[in-house]
């Protein structure tokens, strides 16, 4: 008999049931259903954890149902209550076999419950559990491979740690006991969502795996680097959730920059880290003396997303040996130089998609409804794939445009996406925003005039305008707003330097003029030409 805690708030039958499980529990149904596992699954469901039940007899000779064994192999815990008459059930030693394969093959969690049994009766099979076995050896007509196998599994889960419930105990406390860390480690196990459309993902985790080395004793910071809407974070979330179970303790801390109070990022690292201990830090100075105490001894995994200071590095994951041996630190941030000061030597360049990746994550929303795409209208794909060269972010938000309309108002509508750039600049003008003033000029220089040019002939150029291009330089491609190609040519992102146009541009919207920069043949014409005549008509009316 079993009863299954998941996401599904489908209850009425296990046929019926689909999608993952969040824990599968393993009992014998005369001992437990209407005492022990009753109040439990009670309990379950108060704390608000879905719940599918099976109340369905079931015989002892029945062969485990397939919808079962799925239901196993999906549950991220498997809780085995172990109670006087376990044993005596086919149906209840064939699960647990089931639930041991899914410990070995799939890494799952099984936590054994020994409910008014000694775990050496389980592990050694005497006592009760002895007494179960020899008469399955009795009636098992000479199948001795399946009782082999009883055995064999019935010693392995008794190994595994779990809790002991002694006849006399107090029920409702050794209850309340485990579904407190049932909760914490359903929580502890929930996946991120890494995107919509993990288009293109799978080789960039595998990257990220080699840097990794997950399982070495060594004490390892990796850094993943690269400008905004690339895809760090989503690289992150998904490597994240590949390695997280390797690890005694786990956090991911989002958004690092846009948290003003450092003391508490380190209370939310430390009680996600430590489980149900809940830390109060007054100051980060403290705060860093309770994350060196506490866990210098545990194996962790902590993601540091978006850090925009070192300092946030410093006070979070300051240095390799507050952490236990085989911890894992990863740091997503736009800026090189964070990374560079934090002494962080194993870095992964987020590289844009390629033309079929960006093509399948332009066209999963874009041919949505089985829209018919002629050959105009692939002509306009392949432009958007063009001038977006790759970054996620700009497919992501053009997809949602052509979604909302059909195709004879595309070639409008990106037109007009392209002069606006709304969604892609605003996200992108954040590294902007945080340049010093000297840097945003040799950054709008590069973006409306100087883009492609070799770099010394962009320091020479730069230089003569009284700037200091050669930290300016430096700085943008540690913001990863420039990259400097083998040829030495400064290379930008398109989407990049249309914000730095565009910036410009809102300097005098209406009158180009009044603009610090021109690069448009039309309004450097229309400059002059109309410059021209107000010169020719002043000189007219003095002469007069």
């Amino acid at each position: 008999m079993a009863i299954h805690f998941g996401a599904s708030s489908s209850s009425s039958s296990t046929t019926s049931q689909s999608g993952t499980y969040d824990v599968f529990l393993s009992f014998r149904g005369e001992d437990t259903r209407n005492t022990f596992v009753g109040h439990l699954y009670h309990n379950l469901v108060q704390r608000g954890i879905k719940t599918f039940r099976d109340d369905v007899e079931l015989e002892g000779g029945d062969e485990i149902a397939a919808a079962l064994q799925k239901a196993i192999e999906e549950a991220k815990f498997l809780i085995v209550v172990f109670s006087k008459n376990y044993a005596t059930s086919n149906w209840c030693l064939d699960e647990l076999a089931k639930i041991m394969e899914c410990k070995e093959v799939n890494n799952q969690i099984v936590y054994p419950i020994f409910y008014k049994v000694d775990p050496s009766e389980v592990r050694y099979q005497n006592g009760s559990f002895g007494e179960a076995l020899a008469k399955h050896e009795r009636t098992s007509k000479g199948n001795t491979e399946k009782i082999i196998r009883w055995r064999k599994v019935l010693t392995q889960a008794a190994k595994l740690s779990g809790r002991h419930f002694l006849d006399g105990g107090h029920e409702a406390d050794f209850i309340e006991t485990i579904v407190g860390e049932i909760s914490a480690k359903l929580l502890d196990l929930t996946h991120l969502e890494v995107a919509e459309y993990p288009v293109g993902i799978e080789s960039r985790v595998v990257d990220m795996l080699n840097l990794l080395h997950v399982g070495e004793n060594d004490i390892r910071m990796v850094g993943i680097w690269g400008i905004g809407g690339i895809g760090k974070t989503t690289v992150a979330k998904a490597v994240y959730n590949q390695i997280a179970h390797e690890f005694e303790g786990r956090c991911f801390l989002k958004n690092v920059k846009e948290h003003g109070h450092l003391a508490q990022l380190q209370e939310l690292l430390l009680t996600k880290m430590l489980g149900n201990l809940t830390f109060k830090v007054s100051n980060d100075d403290e705060g860093v003396g309770i994350i060196k105490t506490r866990l210098t001894q545990k194996k962790v995994l902590i993601v540091i997303d978006d850090v925009n200071n070192e300092n946030q590095l410093k006070k979070l994951v300051g240095d390799s040996d507050w952490f236990g041996p085989g911890s894992r630190i990863i740091i997503t941030t736009r800026d090189m130089g964070c990374l560079d000061a934090h002494n962080v030597k194993k870095i992964y360049e987020v590289k844009k998609l390629n033309d079929a990746d960006a093509l399948r994550l332009l066209r999963l929303d874009a041919s949505e409804g089985n829209r018919s795409l002629d050959q105009d209208t692939m002509a306009i794909i392949h432009d958007v794939l063009h001038y977006s060269q790759g970054l996620p972010l700009a497919l992501v938000v053009i997809r949602t445009i052509l979604v909302l309309q059909s195709t004879d108002k595309w070639p409008a509508a990106l037109r007009s996406h392209r002069k606006s750039g709304k969604g892609i600049h605003e996200l992108l003008k954040i590294s902007y925003d945080a340049l010093a003033d000297d840097e945003k000029e040799v950054f709008l220089h590069i973006a409306c005039f100087l883009k492609g040019r070799n770099k010394n002939y962009v320091i020479d150029i730069l230089g003569g305008c009284g700037l200091n291009p050669g930290d300016g330089i430096d700085v943008l491609r540690k913001m990863a707003l420039i990259s400097i190609t083998k040829e030495e040519e400064i290379w930008m992102h398109d989407l990049l330097e249309d914000m730095g146009k565009n910036i410009v541009i809102q300097e005098s919207p209406t009158e180009p003029g009044e603009r610090s920069r021109l690069w448009n043949y039309e309004d450097v014409h229309h400059i002059f030409v109309e410059n021209m005549v107000s010169y020719l008509w002043l000189i007219s009316n003095v002469t007069n």
